[in-house]
């Protein structure tokens, strides 16, 4: 999907960093894109015990991987807060929350104005225009609540995101995946999957495709998305009466916890691509 440049551009934004349970590094580069669609979120400190990773890759556009990496992992603290002991269920519902914060008033601002220039300025007018008033504006950001305006009736994003999440707690790891990010852990020098690509084909998501009302041409569901699951693309997610992960497309993850040992060396979480 989408444009692409005459040559690739390689320039590359890379940082590390480390506190005393982990050491980190990451690496980005736009590539043959027209834009840079990929994102990525790290909160080595997310608690006193935990670290959060986010790999995030655009389709259709960029909105949807920004909009995940600034919201993803404060919804995963929202969530533990409420039901505290459940981490995965914690992570299964920020990833469905996406879909949720993405429409209406309120959805559309927060996507302008991570998007482009012309967008982001539209949204920050509408931001001061439309925003609920209100006394205290403390925790607003988490209420999320219903603004009145010209996209009250948003229905959220066409364009999509894979999420591919690990979170590292004491001694264990946790991995969720929407898509087809990827992460793998190194034990005793060997490579071992923790995620596995949503692929229209694979039976479980081609039974659920089908049972929605879509159909899978040429790899792609209906024709066009080559993913099962993604965050967004909320064009697949429009049946009122079926659950949000019953979809055509959904967000809901596949979640895998593993303990680490002293034999675990690194993970990695990446786009698709070269590996």
């Amino acid at each position: 999907m989408g444009i692409y440049l005459s040559t690739p551009k390689t320039d590359k934004f890379s940082e590390d960093g480390e506190n005393k349970r982990i050491r980190y590094g990451l690496s980005s580069m736009q590539g043959w894109r027209a834009t840079m669609e990929d994102a990525h979120a790290v909160i080595p400190n997310l608690d006193d015990f935990t670290s959060f990773f986010g790999v995030y890759d655009g389709h259709g556009g960029k909105v949807v991987a920004k909009f995940c990496a600034k919201y993803l992992h404060t919804q995963v603290l929202k969530n533990e807060a409420a039901s505290p002991g459940d981490l995965g269920a914690a992570v299964r519902k920020a990833f469905l929350r996406m879909d949720e914060m993405m429409r209406g008033q309120r959805g559309w601002r927060e996507l302008a104005v991570v998007g482009d220039k012309m967008h982001k300025f539209t949204g920050m007018i509408e931001g001061l225009i439309w925003s609920p008033r209100g006394g205290d504006s403390k925790g607003h950001e988490d209420d999320w609540a219903f603004e009145e305006g010209p996209h009250s009736d948003f229905s959220g994003p066409t364009s999509g995101s894979t999420a591919c999440v690990a979170i590292m707690r004491k001694n264990q790891l946790l991995v969720a995946n929407a898509g087809d990010s990827r992460c793998v852990i190194s034990r005793k020098g060997h490579a071992y999957n923790l995620s596995r690509d949503h692929k229209p084909v694979l039976e479980i998501e081609r039974e659920r495709i089908l049972k929605a009302g879509g159909f899978i041409h040429a790899g792609r569901v209906n024709g066009t998305l080559n993913l099962a699951r993604a965050i967004g693309d909320m064009e697949f997610k429009q049946n009122k009466f079926l659950a949000a992960e019953k979809q055509i497309v959904t967000a809901n993850p596949d979640i895998t916890v593993v303990d680490l040992c002293e034999d675990d060396d690194f993970f990695v979480l990446a786009c698709d691509g070269v590996w």
